[in-house]
């Protein structure tokens, strides 16, 4: 007869997958057993390994699993113990230890020690159990249930003890201090189910009733949050003992922002108010497991109408079948990989037959409490005895699960790890079938196929004429407080780097924790939208960034249902807003200020050309008549422009309009501005000061608002001139008056300052005023007689240059037209060609100096680029402009044009030229609205890549650097030949005529 009578058949125990394993533990069993005092011990487990079922049973255990192995070496009686009382009783007799008042009131260092030889009692007695097939599942996972339970009880009452006997918490019962305390542990998941893994981690939730605290000294609720990382700390620290539990608080409420330790009314209010549907799911598993169970009880009970609705609507009924359509289901025409397979959250897993029974518990349990269990089989009997689940159905899914769970216990018994995934290679497989009992690892991987497959089936057809959540690339799953390993590999396919920071920030909208979530309509409308948002977001140019943005967008909105439902009803407006939040930093900016704005996309006018500039002044003007004070001018006047400038570069975004006429939509709109701001400033500032009578005021636009090729974030050059009937003697007429020069200097400061505040809607524009007669040495207002003075006698080429592109932006007629003059007569006039071309190269040279650059897409300043470009223009403007007045205009483009009709250039010269003004004006705003000044070719995006192939009529972007490349090596050639050695020249006949003189 067996010593071991509980093995009822020898060769249905674990073959050994590692024979000098099996010599080795065998050789240490029988040392370990010759070192025991007690003679009936010692022969007990010395024959235990002559006995052909004993030495069977130990060589399954040495020959598959290294941590039983030690652990029954560090015990060997507990075989001996096991073969003389019966599994259960061994059992018992451990569990009921750890509720002694002498076990829970040791010090700590002793409880921590006793319930860590308590765990690996527990985990030998099971895993024999288990493994010669005298416990079934059920009895296995409620096993290591019962011991966890036992064990976070014994921790609690220690820490709650000693918490009360320091008088930090009121006094409780020293035998059983848990009693009445208020303070109690609800299990979550496989622990509050009783389907305990062997190594898995406890879901806890610490609760307290804060009534019952109110009898303590001190801050009760800082004692509970330390008295609960105790707790983590006593059950999951690792010794030289090992560990007892490995402890996860994450599916308390909203772990990110609540303490350790909750109190009941603070969850109740949130379980009310923001709890999930997956947290209804979670909670149909729920069970008080340690503490003050009664309150416990209560506690849940409580919630009981949150987790079984009796009624529920159409959109809570779409976001419960959302928990299960988050998985993407292949409906089994894709062949699972074996090797490596996430049994747990793989495809067929573990918890697609969890959810599939959870999601149909949720939707009927309100009405059925019949499925009111809190176990996954238990569940699925539910569902079949009230027919809405097959019995053929039900029994496939029940079969599969303890196949499947039978092989997770196998894969943690080997080391004791919290693994859910079969082996990578080969070898490895062939081990865990060989522990599973399987005679090879194909007809292993086989059995487990089978099961696979059905439950993908089952899980496929479960509300399969709800429309699909998944991405199409795989699951996106963001219910419960983990990332889930299959949505991180799914976000990755869809182009995110960061695929937790991704999953964690979505937790965190479903948690509420922004004032969009935290209506359950809005969270609902979030979860159907979810897919069709990250993938329009990993479409951009970069989708971590644009993801970002466009959590900053929804983080700034008061309430999210109307743009979820928007989004909803018009999907292609996701891509639009995806695109801009990726695309446009300075458009996502202005969109998340103003979301009124996505509305307006919609309506046909969105694409309609820009209009002109006098009815955009018109419009603007009318918008603000109602104004009264000047803040609110400022902040209207912002919101308008802001709003112009994000449709001009949709449109510019999406291809209605060429980069020229979005430059020109832009200037107009600046234009506007200034136009519609400055009779309100002069109007503010002669409250005080009066005006100036007879004087007038201008404003001149340089630079590219004067050439009205605006792009986006351009500063605005401006100079300020004024005309004053008797000159700087002039005085204003107001209670406070000014002399005439300091009268348009403030001014001029007061119009600048309103341009560029910074208010509640943003910045206008930021302006540049250097370009004025001497630069920041010269006085901020110009007087007409002395800016006149300044250019025909003391104004550097360079400001010749600058005076190419100038306009008058604002000024009355008479001054208008005096500055006109002015400006005409200075670039008509005769100069030296030889003086030109050398202060045109020189001043080319200072500027190389100080912001010289070798990135080609640093389009103004590389060699080659914007800035030689313009030079050459201004350059052969002034030098034609006594000859061919007609040649002069602002636009750079323009002057090549009319050099080439008046014979100054070649046809080929004007047309190349002429199509790289037009090339890198087209880049320059594209990469402006996109990039920005950051400009490294290897981080442009796909996205920018294919705008600036798009806009620029490239077949693709290598199409586009190579047309740069030439284009720039063409300008820096044609500057060279016309500007540089002409000036090399020039220096040399100054220099010989230099020495001539000298010597003479």
């Amino acid at each position: 007869m067996s010593l071991l009578p509980f093995i009822a058949d020898i060769e249905r125990l674990p073959k050994p997958a590692d024979a000098e394993a099996v010599a080795r533990g065998l050789e240490q069993w029988g040392q370990r057993a010759s070192e025991l005092n007690d003679h009936h011990e010692k022969a007990s487990c010395a024959a235990l390994a002559s006995d052909r079922a004993g030495r069977a049973l130990l060589s399954g255990l040495f020959g598959n699993s290294p941590f039983l192995s030690q652990a029954l070496l560090a015990e060997p009686t507990i075989l001996c113990s096991i073969a003389e009382h019966g599994f259960a009783t061994s059992l018992g007799r451990v569990i009921d230890t750890l509720g002694e008042p002498s076990c829970f009131g040791a010090p700590r260092e002793t409880i921590a020690r006793n319930l860590r030889i308590a765990r690996r009692r527990v985990a030998m007695i099971v895993a024999l159990a288990d493994l010669c097939e005298v416990w079934p599942l059920e009895r296995v996972t409620g096993a290591l249930s019962a011991f966890a339970d036992a064990a976070i009880q014994a921790a609690l009452s220690h820490l709650l003890k000693e918490a009360s006997s320091a008088g930090q918490l009121p006094p409780l019962d020293p035998l059983d201090p848990t009693h009445g305390s208020g303070i109690f542990v609800v299990g979550m998941g496989k622990l509050g189910a009783r389907e305990l893994n062997y190594s898995s981690d406890v879901d806890l939730i610490i609760l307290y009733d804060s009534e019952r605290l109110k009898g303590a000294s001190g801050d009760a609720q800082q004692t509970l949050q330390r008295l609960t990382r105790q707790l983590v700390t006593l059950l999951s620290e690792r010794t030289q003992d090992g560990y007892v539990l490995r402890v996860d608080l994450r599916l308390r409420p909203d772990p990110g922002s609540t303490p350790l330790a909750i109190s009941t009314g603070a969850a109740e209010t949130y379980y009310e108010t923001l709890g999930q549907n997956w947290e209804r799911a979670a909670m149909i598993k729920a069970r008080p497991v340690a503490g003050d169970l009664e309150s416990g009880h209560l506690f849940l009970s409580r919630l009981r109408p949150f987790v079984w609705r009796k009624h529920l609507d159409f959109a809570a009924i779409q976001d419960i079948h959302s928990i299960k359509r988050q998985i993407n289901a292949h409906k089994g025409h894709l062949v699972i990989a074996l090797l490596g397979h996430d049994i747990k959250v793989g495809r067929g897993g573990i918890r697609e037959i969890e959810f599939y029974a959870q999601t149909q518990q949720l939707i009927w349990g309100g009405r059925v409490p019949e499925l009111r269990v809190a176990g996954t089989c238990p569940a699925l009997r539910a569902l079949a005895t009230i027919g809405q689940t097959e019995q053929s159905v039900c029994g496939d899914l029940i079969e599969a699960y303890r196949f499947l769970r039978r092989t997770e216990h196998r894969i943690q018994m080997v080391a004791d790890e919290q693994r859910h995934h079969l082996p990578p290679d080969d070898a490895g497989f062939g081990r865990i079938a060989t522990f599973l009992g399987h005679r090879s690892g194909i007809a292993f991987g086989e059995e487990l196929t089978r099961r696979l497959e059905t439950v993908e089936r089952h899980y496929a057809a479960l509300f399969e004429d709800a429309p699909e959540l998944g991405s199409g690339e795989g699951n996106l799953v963001f219910t419960g407080t983990e990332d889930d390993p299959d949505t991180l590999k799914t976000l990755s396919s869809l182009g995110f780097r960061d695929g937790s920071a991704i999953s964690a920030c979505v937790r965190g909208w479903h948690h509420g924790r922004i004032r969009a979530t935290r209506s359950t309509r809005a969270r609902e409308l979030l979860t159907e939208l979810m897919p069709a948002l990250l993938k329009a977001l990993g479409r951009t140019v970069n989708p971590d960034a644009a993801f970002m943005k466009f959590d900053e967008f929804l983080s700034r909105l008061p309430a999210g249902v109307q743009l979820f439902s928007l989004f909803y009803s018009r999907p292609a407006l996701l891509d639009e807003v995806a695109e801009v939040m990726g695309s446009a930093p300075r458009l996502a900016e202005h969109l998340s200020r103003r979301v009124s704005l996505l509305e307006g996309m919609l309506s046909g006018d969105f694409d309609a050309p820009v209009p002109s500039r006098e009815a955009i002044k018109a419009e603007l003007e009318a918008s603000l008549a109602h104004l009264v004070d000047f803040q609110d001018v400022l902040d209207g006047l912002r919101r308008y422009v802001h709003d112009g400038e994000f449709q001009i570069g949709m449109q510019l975004l999406r291809n209605r309009v060429s980069a020229a006429q979005a430059s020109r939509n832009l200037s107009d709109l600046a234009d506007a501005a200034i136009l519609t701001l400055l009779p309100r400033v002069e109007a503010e500032f002669a409250r005080a000061h009066g005006v100036v009578p007879g004087g007038a005021f201008a404003v001149l636009a340089l630079g590219k608002l004067g050439s009205q090729e605006l792009t986006f974030d351009s500063d605005l050059d401006l100079v300020f001139v004024y005309d004053a009937p008797e000159g700087l003697d002039s005085m204003s007429d107001g209670e406070r008056p000014l002399a005439a020069s300091q009268y348009y200097a403030r001014l001029s400061q007061r119009l600048t300052s309103a341009l560029t505040a910074l208010t509640a809607e943003g910045r206008l524009y930021q302006i540049d005023t250097r370009l004025r007669p001497s630069g920041n040495a010269g006085p901020v207002a110009s007087e007409v007689r002395a800016l006149e003075q300044y250019h025909t006698e003391a104004a550097w080429t360079f400001e010749h240059m600058a005076l190419t592109r100038a306009r008058v932006l604002c000024a009355p007629p008479p001054l208008a037209e005096r500055i006109g003059r002015m400006i005409r007569a200075v670039l008509h006039r005769r100069r030296d060609p030889a003086q030109l071309v050398l202060d045109v190269a020189d001043m080319r040279v200072r500027i190389e100096q100080e912001r010289a650059t070798s990135n080609p897409w640093m389009l103004k300043h590389s060699r080659g680029g914007l800035l030689d470009l313009e030079f050459i223009a201004q350059y052969l403007a002034l030098r034609e402009g006594a000859n061919h007045p007609a040649v002069l205009d602002r636009s750079a483009a323009e002057v090549f044009d009319r050099l080439g009709k008046a014979g100054v250039l070649g046809q080929q010269e004007t047309l190349a030229l002429g199509a790289m003004c037009r090339f890198f004006a087209t880049l320059q705003i594209l990469l402006r609205l996109t990039v920005g000044t950051a400009r490294d070719e290897a981080k442009f995006p796909v996205g920018v890549r294919q705008t600036l192939a798009r806009a620029t009529e490239m077949r693709d972007f290598n199409a586009v650097r190579r047309r740069l490349m030439d284009a720039q090596a063409y300008v820096r050639s044609y500057f060279e030949r016309t500007i540089e050695r002409p000036a090399a020249l020039a220096r040399q006949r100054q220099r010989q005529i230099e020495r001539k003189k000298g010597s003479e």
